[in-house]
């Protein structure tokens, strides 16, 4: 059936040319079609966390909301609270001295300053180094900003380190911005203090704003890092945080950034324009979140530890290689020569086995012989998936 064209002669602004809806937001409607025929779809594609934050998280979050003040409009900065508390954050976990006035932002989630961090840097046609395979929210940002996203390859061999003398072959006299984040999205390569240090000279001597997104380091990883720990980092570094993984607080939307007091100015002047803040009692609760001990994260990761032993035996029931050192809320493995690329086996496991597996092809050209399972399912989902698909090969 053909749909008559419901807006004739309006036409969308054309830097939408240059993007595409989502990949999990077009996938997840045809799993929904899915289910509602009866297929029980296991959907092993999103990192969303599955579990609650601590109970007096939300338990500061209803208190809060119950008060008659609280419920106004807040400072574009966030709150001195929330500040403070992941400046102290920081210094507890990562050795970071942070000024919690000047060098702190908070976000309503890290997409969002994604956008802004874009927007605050580029001009029409300048360029951006994202990596490939990487977020693509990297790409998109870069392409709503105007700028031209340029990949830089990273690859198995070389452990998903950048390769830095092709980087210095470049012509990078366009380049404005690059992004990295480690411990690695998709690939799960864990965060090296080398990697942070030749990201760090990278910058300085091409004078190109280094964007590190670090969400998973606290996931399945003993010894979370920072790229602000390298002395020098804060002239040409920003870093991008979110408790979304490390505190189960996806749908709370709240990160950070930190940086020097200038760009952390200039991203402000952005980000004041486009929304009025966050809820103050989701701040509040989002800083009572911060003060977390050690066991907190102890627990939190003896849970994915188990859910990661079964999605290595799905992973070896498709017959998929993977390296054992990865970090964070997904498993990345090689697809096998039977299998034409990462998206044919993923399509066929949904078809056969009613169960979603990412296709390494939407983070980049270099994911296409790869496929990414989440972590966030449930032990006893995760081993009914494995039935399924040792079932149905």
């Amino acid at each position: 059936m053909t749909h008559a064209d419901p807006t004739p002669g309006f036409h969308p602004a054309r830097r939408l040319e240059a993007i595409h809806e989502y990949y999990f937001s077009r996938k997840l409607k045809e799993i929904a079609a899915m289910n509602a025929a009866g297929a029980d779809v296991i959907n092993l594609g999103i990192g969303s966390p599955d579990t609650p934050p601590d109970g007096a998280v939300i338990e500061t979050l209803c208190r809060e909301a119950r008060r008659a003040d609280t419920h106004g409009y807040q400072s574009y900065a966030g709150i001195p609270e929330l500040r403070e508390a992941f400046a102290g954050w920081y210094r507890r976990w990562y050795g970071v001295e942070l000024d919690a006035t000047r060098e702190v932002l908070p976000l309503i989630g890290s997409k969002e300053g994604i956008l802004h961090v874009s927007l605050a840097f580029l001009d029409p046609g300048d360029e951006v180094l994202v990596p490939d395979p990487g977020y693509p929210t990297y790409s998109s940002a870069t392409r709503l900003a105007g700028g031209v996203p340029v990949p830089y390859a990273l690859h198995e061999e070389r452990e998903w380190a950048p390769d830095w003398e092709a980087l210095e072959r470049r012509d990078l006299s366009r380049v404005k911005l690059m992004w990295a984040n480690y411990p690695h999205m998709p690939t799960g390569a864990p965060a090296t203090r080398e990697i942070f240090e030749r990201l760090t000279t990278f910058g300085r001597r091409h004078g190109i704003v280094v964007c590190h997104d670090n969400p998973y380091s606290f996931i399945l990883n003993d010894s979370p890092g920072s790229i602000l720990a390298v002395e020098g980092a804060r002239e040409c570094c920003i870093e991008m945080n979110s408790l979304s993984k490390s505190h189960n607080m996806p749908g709370w939307r709240v990160a950070m950034l930190a940086s020097n007091a200038r760009f952390v100015e200039w991203i402000l002047k952005v980000k004041s324009n486009v929304d009025s803040g966050q809820f103050r009692p989701v701040m509040l609760a989002a800083a009572q979140a911060l003060e977390a001990g050690r066991e907190w994260y102890v627990a939190n990761n003896r849970m994915y530890a188990a859910r990661r032993e079964v999605a290595e035996e799905i992973m070896r029931a498709l017959h998929c290689s993977c390296r054992t050192e990865q970090r964070g809320l997904f498993l990345w493995g090689r697809v096998a020569d039977e299998w034409r690329d990462g998206e044919e086996m993923g399509d066929e496991v949904l078809r056969r086995a009613r169960v979603f597996i990412t296709p390494g092809v939407i983070f980049g050209n270099n994911g296409n012989r790869y496929a990414r399972i989440s972590l966030c399912c449930r032990e006893e989902r995760l081993r009914e998936a494995l039935a399924r698909i040792r079932s149905g090969w």
